[in-house]
């Protein structure tokens, strides 16, 4: 009877701590249940006993916070500082840049689906979609990337001046200084479309509108700087480039040893206050054509002229090329992509101090300037560039997997090709629905420092499997360079989007939970921030507050997740019915789950876990997932929840759930403390890991949505450079699709025939001509099986050269030959 007491009052303090109860539900229930227990005799006097000290003592130290204060704060607060992790000057700056926003929700452990479904669906203007149906699709007619990549290495001068006139270089700058003003979205899909045509075409397009002068200028530039340059820049009159990184100093950009010391120095003239810099920059996109050079460097004012700080530390300016001491002009070459990329140096250059970016008030603040436009732009350019490049392997190796056959039937219906087929479809519709959330999040005024980091990491590795996959499945067709080759240089361009923008494994393993845990967590930066207050009395108060408050934050949250354990999380709340519900009622369940293992480490490990950075990226992928899964199910519900979509909604789903799990199964793994990693498995999964990669049939579905034309195809690959011109392949591709298509039935119709021996011819067209003068095909059949054969014939081919010595090479595209590859039956 005791026991069953003890159980009801455990099951009463689980439901208070469920249900968030405020205090003072706490404070009048407890006792009340205690005494009801007694009452029943279902308590012991003696066994009720300590359970009233508890309550006794508890309820003393909340009715006098001072002397929990002094017994119990204190002592924690100096136990916190000991072990709080030390951080510098650029790493708080990187923590205060951007905001927090749907990362905060999936931090809280109980995250609000209906704002996410009330956040805007992205939309483009009349304006910016005459854009892109007009000079985009016109420059990517114009792009032929082989004549770029290989015979030019550079695109060609009229390329580069219709993308100066049309305002390429201007996409971000408002109309007001000259530039198109177009939202984030619309940035987005047209870097989108290009780099479906030329990724070194979107690459020179990205620079300008991304990390550079032109976003500095617009956020922290003087009226006097804006003037000058932004109406330049948006007509392409300006070429710009930024150069942050150093030999030196790569990932860690905040130790760059470029040195500008501030002193008086001879300016058109005159004597002037400035800066005296010295610097060695690499890896530059643009710098072998620029004409302003946005800088990075370390200022330092040994005299003081500026302030009594003598290292104002990073600062950021406008250097015009032609300004004596600059070194420019050298190209490197990224992987055979020759879009402009190469060092800078400057030797004694003198500047004066109005080229430096703010003016003499931005001195210093140069850091703070690039983690907050860091916050932003990394959520635009690299995410559209590997979406494209899921939407183009989507659409173009799926077709190639239905017209190329072996063994008898299309190597699209062997279900190994069916499972890299439906990674990519399935991947491709994860990549983009980030994509899309984020972009609305950005053009509604959000800055989410901590999702742009997720979706740059998260959607260039996705990028990488994608193309991996398609390339397994092109086999010889893929590795063969040449005109017909589709995916050759996007494989060539992934290490390269791996590594800008902040290399994926430091963006993993520190930064995406490194700055989400102290960002996005809801007391945790609280504590961090009173635990720094220089007033003793007020940290301690602060620190109280924030401490207690996440107390009870955790005790929620084991509730929570001991409850989604043992229900799966379905009885909690999902906005939708229908196919979603039940992924947003295991998310609720994950969500919880996350926040509670995120605390638990964050507790045992303190200041340890930013050295544990393997146990950090784990906890990073938790949250990203999260993250990718909350957008997979907005964007099915967005597009109106069609039924087509729903394996590719599915597939996602599964993949997301189950990264979620490999994480957090790999965290518990390798938590030092055992016995609590132990507790937190049985709480969070107490029936086994629930969760699985897709099914074989789910990959089934998905590979058939990529291989036959229809309208899930047309929405998955919706946005990138679509052709039906026969003197390219993307167009030869769809022409053999819907071909082939068309001539499924009729193969079929062959094939049983040749099975039943009324057919004794073995290569193709004696086949179709012996099966018509039998009257098995009709004219209209054999038309249209001739046709496929024609078609697929011409898409097996793979590009051959004369001369790989000289830059100017020949394809051959061995058209002539197809007539002699059908007598032979080798089509």
């Amino acid at each position: 009877m005791t026991l069953l007491g003890l159980l009801l009052l455990l099951l009463t303090l689980w439901g208070l701590a469920y249900g968030s109860a405020r205090a003072i539900v706490w404070i009048l229930l407890p006792p009340i249940l205690l005494i009801s227990l007694q009452l029943a005799d279902l308590v012991t006097p003696l066994g009720a006993l300590p359970l009233w000290l508890v309550y006794a003592a508890t309820l003393f130290f909340y009715l006098k916070p001072q002397l929990r204060r002094r017994w119990i704060t204190r002592p924690l607060l100096t136990a916190f500082q000991q072990v709080m992790p030390s951080m510098s000057s650029t790493e708080k700056e990187a923590l205060n840049a951007g905001n927090v926003w749907w990362d905060g929700e999936l931090f809280s452990g109980q995250p609000d689906w209906n704002r996410l479904l009330r956040q805007p669906q992205c939309q483009l203007t009349a304006r910016e979609q005459a854009f892109l149906d007009g000079p985009v699709e016109r420059l990517c007619e114009m792009l032929d990337d082989w004549h770029i990549t290989h015979e030019r290495q550079d695109l060609p001068p009229e390329v580069w001046q219709f993308i100066k006139q049309s305002g390429f270089f201007g996409l971000i700058i408002p109309e007001s200084y000259g530039g198109l003003g177009f939202s984030a979205f619309a940035h987005s899909q047209v870097v989108m479309k290009i780099a479906s045509r030329s990724i070194t075409a979107a690459v020179t397009i990205m620079v300008p509108n991304s990390l550079g002068p032109a976003k500095l200028l617009l956020q922290y530039g003087t009226d006097e700087q804006k003037t000058s340059y932004l109406n330049r820049l948006a007509s392409g009159e300006e070429v710009p480039c930024f150069a942050l990184t150093n030999p030196h100093a790569g990932s860690d950009a905040g130790a760059i040893p470029d040195i500008g010391r501030v002193t008086y120095g001879e300016f058109d003239g005159t004597r002037v206050l400035g800066i005296r810099l010295n610097w060695e920059k690499r890896y530059i996109t643009l710098a072998p054509v620029a004409t302003l050079i946005g800088l990075a460097f370390k200022l330092e004012d040994p005299q003081r002229l500026l302030s009594d700080d003598p290292q104002p530390g990073i600062t950021l300016a406008l250097i015009p090329r032609d300004t004596p001491g600059v070194e420019i002009g050298s190209r490197h070459m990224p992987l055979n992509l020759p879009f402009q990329n190469g060092p800078i140096e400057g030797r004694e250059v003198f500047i004066p101090m109005t080229w430096v970016i703010g003016g003499v008030e931005g001195a210093g603040k140069g850091w703070q300037m690039l983690m907050e436009s860091l916050a932003e732009g990394r959520g635009i350019s690299l995410p559209a560039l590997s979406t494209s490049a899921g939407k183009k392997t989507s659409r173009y190796t799926g077709a190639y997997a239905a017209v190329r056959t072996q063994f008898g039937q299309p190597i699209g219906h062997f279900e190994g090709v069916e499972e890299a087929l439906a990674r990519i479809g399935g991947l491709t519709y994860q990549m983009d629905a980030a994509r899309k959330l984020t972009l609305s999040a950005l053009d509604s005024g959000e800055s989410p420092a901590v999702i742009s980091a997720i979706i740059k990491y998260h959607l260039t590795e996705r990028y990488r499997q994608a193309v991996n996959d398609a390339m397994d499945i092109q086999g010889g067709s893929g590795i063969c360079l040449g005109p017909d080759n589709l995916i050759g240089r996007d494989y060539q361009a992934i290490p390269i989007a791996i590594t800008v923008e902040g290399a994926n494994i430091l963006t993993r393993s520190m930064i995406i939970f490194g700055q989400g845990a102290i960002r996005a967590h809801p007391y945790v930066l609280r504590e961090f921030e009173a635990a720094e207050h220089p007033d003793p009395d007020s940290a301690l108060n602060r620190f109280d507050d924030a401490l207690f408050s996440h107390i009870g934050f955790v005790l929620t949250n084991l509730a929570r997740t001991l409850w989604y354990g043992i229900t799966h999380g379905r009885l909690s709340e999902s906005p939708k019915g229908g196919p979603s519900k039940r992924y947003f009622q295991r998310l609720n369940w994950m969500s919880s789950s996350f926040a509670l293992t995120a605390d638990a480490a964050l507790m045992t490990l303190g200041g340890s876990l930013k050295r544990k950075e393997r146990l950090s990226a784990r906890l990073g992928d938790m949250l990203s997932n999260l993250y990718i899964a909350s957008a997979i199910l907005k964007r099915y519900i967005e597009e109106g929840e069609q039924v087509d979509d729903l394996p590719l909604m599915r597939w996602a789903m599964e993949d997301s759930l189950y990264r979620i799990q490999h994480a957090l199964r790999g965290l518990l793994r390798n938590m030092p403390i055992r016995p609590l990693a132990w507790l937190l498995r049985l709480i969070i999964f107490p029936t086994g890991l629930p969760f699985h990669k897709p099914t074989d049939k789910l990959d089934h579905q998905v590979a058939r949505i990529l291989v036959t034309p229809n309208e899930a195809r047309d929405r998955l690959t919706r946005g990138i450079y679509i052709t039906e011109d026969q003197g390219q392949r993307a167009g030869q591709l769809e022409q053999a699709l819907f071909a082939v298509t068309a001539a499924a039935p009729h193969e079929k119709t062959l094939r049983r025939a040749r099975r039943a021996g009324q057919l004794k011819s073995r290569d193709v067209r004696s086949l179709i001509a012996e099966a018509l003068s039998l009257g098995i095909l009709s004219e209209s059949e054999k038309v249209s099986l001739e046709e496929a054969d024609r078609l697929r014939g011409r898409i097996i081919q793979v590009n051959a050269f004369s001369d790989l010595g000289g830059v100017k090479t020949t394809a051959k595209r061995a058209v002539s030959k197809l007539s002699n590859i059908n007598k032979r039956g080798a089509a």
